[in-house]
């Protein structure tokens, strides 16, 4: 990429300078001016603040105004990634997906643009993501997280740093008190909402329209997404939804609010604070170390009655929630999360049992388990299931808006003196958003054929809501009596059947 800078400029458009040999971008925002650079075509702004810097009083605050400044804001590099445990690749997560292992920093909230538009009338769909990492890690500096190529296709590609971890998400009865809204906890969606209305308020000075923009998120990222579309603090931010990998309906990761305190209160123990400004007056590394420490809680969204429902199953049967258009599915190694090891026939029975009780029987007839092989596979399911199966189901049978639902399950190639993991949990992100030139493999012809029609439906969704298009094969709305769900492997295609009936016996239970 070019980074260097002319010093003689000529003109302005719109917002944008222009320099003798290559475009500059000089862009107002309520903040103050800030300057990125240009990749070809592409005008990228990168380390975008959208929110005070939460340190010291404003740790586990909601996130404040942008502080204004004087002069040009150079943009030109990622900002630090939210403080979390030091980042190193493993398993199947190679470099490319982790966040750079520095700087870290509290003072995270920053965002990233990509844009092609040379003024700001033009009014190009918006796109945002949000990073999963299970909300503990992350980082929109990620290398697959690259904006170029949407940009290039004419989409405002927007990448947004959050809270994680114990920054992001420790709720305290004090906390609680001193918030104003009788909650705490939230504040890594809360972020999150900041970061939307930054766009809502900014974004068209980069060509993007604010009233056509799409969240998209993946793993946790993805439960975000499903947080944006409950929370009544969403209403108007966003027109359509992605959410890949991962659900709050049914899900485990959530806890009302009352047990969040009382997670949080054990972690102040485990501090040794008398109180919460005491835990405000360690540094930040040692508050990261101390939620590492053996025996310390889980940190992740609560169901605190501002930011979410505190009743979210409720919410959605109502219809009490931010009802666009989405479009949502799952990986068909999701399930390996959970775990893959062996599970003999005996113990399959014997966990449904457990769990179904006088369900199990109708249960075992639609998985088949007569064999390890079959158990194991089985049992992946079932965690796929609860995971992003049935709340992708639910998702479309509560959203009045339509819903495009599908399974990928393409094969990337291995890596040299790597295990096979098969389409695992992740590898769909490059080919959604064409980024697979980021990711060290080497890439065949039906790759690149993959990328080509999963970022097209992408891109046609993030435009119209719609993710058909010409040369692509049909993808119909979901529906649950035709339990329809677009199989994104090789061939692409549409499916029925295989989803409909343990989806109609979990809806049952």
């Amino acid at each position: 990429m070019n980074r260097k800078y002319f010093a003689t400029l000529l003109f302005v458009v719109a917002g944008f300078t222009i320099s003798a040999k290559a475009q500059l971008s000089v862009v107002a925002t309520e903040g103050g001016k800030l300057k990125g650079y240009k990749d070809g075509a592409v005008a990228i702004f990168k380390g975008v603040p959208f929110a005070a810097p939460p340190v010291g009083q404003l740790r586990w605050k909601a996130p404040q105004p942008v502080v204004p400044w004087s002069g040009v804001k150079e943009c030109t590099a990622f900002s630090a990634s939210p403080v979390q445990p030091t980042p190193v690749p493993f398993a199947m997560w190679t470099e490319e997906f982790i966040a750079p292992p520095e700087p870290l920093s509290e003072d995270c909230l920053y965002l990233n643009v990509w844009t092609k538009a040379k003024t700001g009338k033009e009014k190009m769909p918006v796109f945002l993501w949000i990073y999963g990492g299970g909300f503990s890690s992350g980082s929109a500096g990620c290398a697959i997280y690259d904006g170029t190529e949407y940009a290039k296709q004419g989409v405002v590609f927007v990448s947004i740093n959050y809270r994680v971890g114990v920054f992001g998400f420790l709720a305290h009865p004090e906390l609680t008190k001193e918030s104003g809204v009788n909650a705490s906890g939230n504040y890594g969606l809360m972020d999150q909402l900041a970061a939307l209305r930054w766009v809502k308020k900014n974004i068209a000075a980069f060509g993007g329209d604010p009233n056509n923009v799409t969240i998209a998120g993946q793993s946790a990222g993805s439960m975000s997404v499903n947080s944006l579309v409950a929370s009544p603090l969403g209403k108007g931010l966003f027109q359509k939804a992605i959410a890949q990998s991962g659900g709050l309906l049914g899900s485990r990761f959530i806890a009302p609010l009352q047990d969040a305190e009382k997670s949080g209160q054990q972690f102040q123990a485990i501090a040794k604070a008398s109180d919460i400004n005491s835990l405000r007056a360690l540094s930040a590394d040692s508050v990261q170390k101390l939620s590492q420490k053996q025996g310390a809680p889980r940190f992740s969204p609560v169901l605190d009655g501002y930011v979410l429902p505190a009743d979210l199953m409720a919410a959605f049967r109502s219809g009490n929630f931010n009802q666009v258009p989405m479009l949502s599915g799952w990986v068909t190694g999701d399930g390996a999360l959970f775990g893959n090891a062996k599970v003999t026939p005996d113990k399959f029975i014997a966990d449904i049992k457990r769990q179904y009780k006088d369900k199990a029987e109708t249960l075992l007839g639609l998985l088949p388990h007569s064999t390890a092989e079959e158990a194991t596979a089985s049992s992946g399911k079932l965690a796929l299931l609860g995971f992003a199966g049935w709340p992708s189901h639910l998702l479309a049978v509560y959203d009045s808006k339509p819903v495009y639902v599908y399974e990928y399950g393409h094969e990337p190639p291995g890596k040299e003196g790597f295990p096979n993991y098969g389409a695992f949990h992740t590898s769909e992100v490059p080919f959604a958003l064409h980024t697979i030139h980021t990711w060290k493999r080497t890439w065949r012809p039906v790759d690149y054929q993959m990328e080509k029609i999963v970022s097209s439906y992408w891109i046609n969704f993030i435009r119209t809501g719609n993710p058909n298009g010409n040369g692509l094969p049909k993808w119909s709305v979901y529906n649950k009596n035709s339990g329809s769900i677009q199989s994104l492997t090789d061939p692409v295609k549409a499916t029925t059947g295989e989803w409909k009936a343990i989806f109609e016996f979990m809806d049952s239970n």
